[in-house]
């Protein structure tokens, strides 16, 4: 009899311990869960913004009240594209981000989804344009090349037991450097430049991608509340979605074909 009284409480607590972990487990699946499903859906708007957009910018040649290159503009296309307008659509998602950035733990859940949204919205309008550029076939295939280099990144991120820490603070620096020679280059209009920034970016980017996923992974904290839990999700949809992005419009640049 003794001997199972000494033992009762480590085979329990064994028992309670391994309950615990499960549960733990569950819960970040669920969140990891969430995290990706908004990313989605924010990628999902972004595209179905810049198709519809992009079909009410461009006109049939004999409708066409402008030109651009070889492709003609319904007035709609010529306020957007070729007006200072432009410059709005161009900021309004970076917009987005500061504000999200400073005021989601002032927000609740459901305002953090709905800026999500919208800012996945307004980069959409934003990104239209490059279907002006290029082909929609080179779009179609960089967009599923970045999301099989993005699919795999992230999961090394998630499944690594390796802290990628001392990675993502040399990476940040990496991206400053790269913000820095973009706007250098909107002003010197360097093509060799800009397929270096854009190198540069990918192999940043990628970095990110697997950093942000196990930053996102550490965040998660089974005592938070729905609420709590929610904002961290959307949050964290946001840093992947950027990294997706940035890695898809980078290799666009590098590898797509431009129209006539």
């Amino acid at each position: 009899m003794s001997d199972f009284d000494r033992n009762a409480t480590t085979r329990f607590g064994g028992i309670v311990a391994r309950a615990g972990a499960a549960e733990i487990d569950q819960g970040l699946r669920t969140y990891m869960l969430g995290v990706y499903n908004h990313m989605v859906l924010g990628l999902a708007i972004t595209g179905l913004v810049a198709l519809g957009v992009n079909m009410l910018a461009i006109a049939a040649p004999a409708d066409a009240v402008a030109r651009m290159g070889s492709i003609g503009l319904t007035s709609f296309g010529v306020a957007l594209y070729g007006s200072p307008l432009r410059y709005v659509v161009m900021l309004a998602p970076l917009a987005f981000v500061f504000f999200f950035s400073f005021r989601i733990n002032q927000m609740s859940a459901s305002s953090a989804r709905t800026m999500f949204m919208a800012f996945s919205a307004a980069m959409g309008l934003s990104l239209s344009s490059i279907l002006l550029f290029y082909t929609k076939t080179s779009v179609s295939l960089a967009f599923f090349e970045t999301a099989a280099a993005f699919g795999a990144l992230s999961l090394y991120g998630y499944t690594t037991k390796r802290s990628l820490s001392a990675i993502g603070s040399f990476l940040i620096m990496g991206l400053f450097g790269v913000v820095i020679a973009s706007v250098v280059n909107i002003f010197v209009g360097s093509t060799a430049m800009q397929y270096g920034i854009s190198i540069l970016s990918i192999l940043i980017f990628s970095g990110l991608t697997a950093w942000d996923t196990q930053t996102i992974k550490e965040m998660y904290d089974p005592r938070d509340g729905v609420d709590v839990a929610t904002k961290k999700s959307v949050n964290g949809a946001l840093m992947l979605y950027l990294d997706f992005i940035n890695i898809f419009q980078s290799l666009l640049y590098l590898t797509g074909s431009r129209n006539n």
